[in-house]
């Protein structure tokens, strides 16, 4: 278990460096990020008060499209040269690849989102430096279960030819209790009125256990089939 996590630790900061050295993802993600918060931006023209009351559901859409540009290249970046057919082949146990891919994507989304979230609210004059640390608790909760569905799918579409649409068609249907979860709790968080999150908070926590439960238990089956 131990040398698994390790492994799992070598391969995120394998996969971080590289993302840092090249910025390709990363630079996607951020400029498509910043670009659609632009265009919200002059898309709406609703009063101070409707437009708090669609604010998290604006931001999480914003957040799961910009995450696909990270995940669907977790294992695309190690087809060339048989890389990835090296990596299972390796003493390394399955789930650590997964794992450590998984840590690396969900840094880089939640990067992207520490950008695009004072963007956001410059372009909308929304004030939500009240509510940073349970937004960020929200944000780590709602993009670790992206990041481990999205890098699992990522893993079953690598060999698809058409995999930049296949998985997108696979994993939004999936999101959407988690994406419901945290529009809700986010927007009750950017609007001061935190009172009653609980159960909605409770649907994005029971989502990211069921969900790397079961990813960590059937990737040896995507992986080495």
């Amino acid at each position: 278990m131990k040398q698994g996590l390790l492994a799992a630790l070598f391969i995120a900061r394998k996969d971080l460096r590289t993302e840092f050295r090249t910025k390709e993802a990363l630079n996607a993600s951020v400029s498509f990020a910043l670009v659609v918060l632009m265009l919200f931006s002059f898309a709406f023209d609703l009063g101070r008060e409707e437009f708090y009351d669609i604010s998290g559901g604006l931001l999480w859409l914003v957040y799961v499209f910009a995450g696909a540009l990270i995940v669907n290249r977790s294992f695309i970046r190690e087809v060339p040269n048989d890389c990835l057919d090296v990596l299972i082949a390796s003493p390394m146990p399955p789930w650590a690849l997964f794992l450590g891919k998984t840590i690396a994507s969900f840094v880089l989304l939640l990067i992207v989102e520490l950008i695009s979230l004072p963007v956001y609210g410059l372009f909308n004059n929304l004030q939500w430096v009240h509510a940073f640390w349970p937004l960020f608790g929200v944000m780590t909760l709602a993009t670790w279960g992206i990041t481990i569905t999205g890098v699992a799918f990522s893993a079953v579409t690598v060999n698809v030819r058409l995999r930049e649409l296949m998985l997108p068609v696979l994993h939004y249907p999936l999101l959407i209790p988690l994406l419901v979860g945290a529009m809700q709790v986010s927007t009750a968080l950017i609007k001061g009125e935190a009172s009653d999150i609980m159960q909605e908070l409770r649907i994005v926590i029971a989502f990211d256990l069921i969900f790397t439960s079961l990813a960590l238990y059937l990737i040896e089956f995507i992986l080495v089939g």
